[in-house]
This record gives structure tokens, sequence and C-alpha cells, in this order.
């Protein structure tokens, strides 16, 4: 049997708190983690069973990694949530923001806001006091988020992509003390991914709409794919506050410039 190395696994010995994890991009990239050495702590808002379940198959995989209950927008669970990282593996030294929404109809009016800003802040703040120096926080986007001020999005994403950037830019105004204290900030934004709850929702609610997006781009990552994305930027040397966009950001980057 080939012996592993810390190549194979950076992130030995180190605990990562993935938001959103019981499913889509989250899971994948708690697995990518698990299998790089890191202790995940897998989150999840309702639905246990389909955290366990990765939970299940990283132990399955030789990981480590337990499944905790929190909804972000309470600040009680957040901290439960980072306090039991810590409690279970010794240590909270990588944060993943990627739990998102806002196209729910049943949460209120004000949810994309309270969510994707307002519990991205609070969830970072609880999450690196916590961590120690060398730490790593992975902010999740979209490239319709991140570019909303320059260019325009589908009216039916609108107040969900105006609040995803809001988070964007609560996080980065954080990056300067965080760095301070060694932590580094990354910032992580895509393109519509296939096989997402966002992307269903969207060609529900604008038929046609994935498919355009997929013209557009040439093609769309896949959430494996921009798993792997995500989970590259926990461990890749850049400065606190790079921006990582990940396919078919051309197009936005162009329209962006023409503003």
């Amino acid at each position: 049997m080939t012996a592993t190395t810390t190549a194979d696994q950076p992130l030995a010995g180190k605990t990562a708190v993935v938001t959103g994890s019981s499913r889509g991009v989250g899971a994948d990239t708690a697995k990518l983690l698990a299998a790089q050495g890191a202790n995940v702590v897998v989150n999840y808002r309702q639905k246990a069973p389909r955290a366990n379940k990765v939970v299940g198959e990283i132990e399955a995989a030789g990981g480590r990694a337990i499944a905790v209950g929190a909804d972000l927008t309470s600040p009680e669970d957040v901290r439960a949530m980072m306090k039991a990282a810590v409690d279970e593996f010794g240590s909270l030294d990588v944060l993943v923001l990627n739990a998102s929404g806002g196209m729910e109809s049943d949460l209120g009016e004000d949810y994309a806001m309270r969510l994707n800003r307002d519990a991205q802040l609070d969830a970072l703040r609880a999450g690196t006091e916590l961590m120690g120096e060398g730490g790593r926080v992975v902010f999740v986007t979209s490239h319709q988020a991140h570019f909303i001020r320059e260019v325009e999005t589908m009216p039916e994403y609108e107040q969900v992509a105006l609040s995803k950037r809001a988070g964007e830019d609560a996080i980065a105004e954080q990056v300067p003390a965080l760095a301070e204290k060694g932590i580094t900030t990354v910032i992580v934004s895509g393109d519509m991914i296939e096989g997402t709850v966002t992307a269903t929702l969207l060609n529900r609610a604008r038929p046609g709409a994935l498919e355009e997006r997929r013209e557009s781009a040439g093609r769309l990552y896949s959430v494996a794919e921009f798993a792997a994305e995500v989970a590259a930027m926990v461990t890749a040397d850049v400065e606190p506050g790079h921006v990582e966009l990940v396919g078919g950001a051309e197009d936005f980057l162009a329209q962006a410039t023409q503003r």
C-alpha cells in the first residue's frame, strides 16, 4: 500500500466547517476537504438524514466528519456549530461559507438579505473568533452576484444577486483586520452550475434560462467541477481578499469594462 504523504493530505490535522454542505457543491466540497485530511463539520438547516449520508461517505473513505444542524440566520445556532467543531476536533482552521438562498417564497421578503449578507458576516465573525494564524475563509458566490452592479441579471434572480453582493462586500470589509490575525479570506465566484437548486429554481421561474446561459458561456460547470475549484482555494497560495473567477466570466468582464 502506498503511504499517505503531506502533499496528498495538506489539511491533515485541520478542521473545516462547510456551511450548507448536506448536498450539492457544499457536500462535494466537504468530501474533497476530508480526502485532503481535514476533519469536517457538515452543516445542514433541516435535512439531517442527508447530512448524515455525507458524513457516512466521508467516514467510509477513511475521513472524519460530524453533521451539525444550524440555521445560519440564528446567531445561537451558528456559535453552537463553531463550538462543536472545536469540541469534537480540537480546532477550527477553515470556514467555507457556501450556504446561500433567497428564492424561497415562504421565508419572508427580507430572507435573502438576512441569509446572504447578515448571516454570512455573523458566521465569519463567529468562526474567525476561534481561528488562529493560518486560518482560511472561503466565501462562495456567483458571477451574477459578483458583477450585479455592472451587468444586469435575470429579474427573477436580481434580489438574490444584490443580497449576495452585499454579503461579499461585508466579507471584503473584514479582510484587512483578519489578515492582521493571519487569517486569509478568499472569494470564489462561479457561473450558473448544472444541477444546483438555484439553477433548477431559476429555470423553473424562467424556462430556458439555463440553456440560454449555457449557450452564452459555452458550457456550465458541474457541481463536482465547481466544488473542486472551491476546495482548491482552501489551500491555494493567494493574497488576502483574492477573487477567483471560475468559468464563464469572460462576457461578464467584457460587459463590466464597458460600463
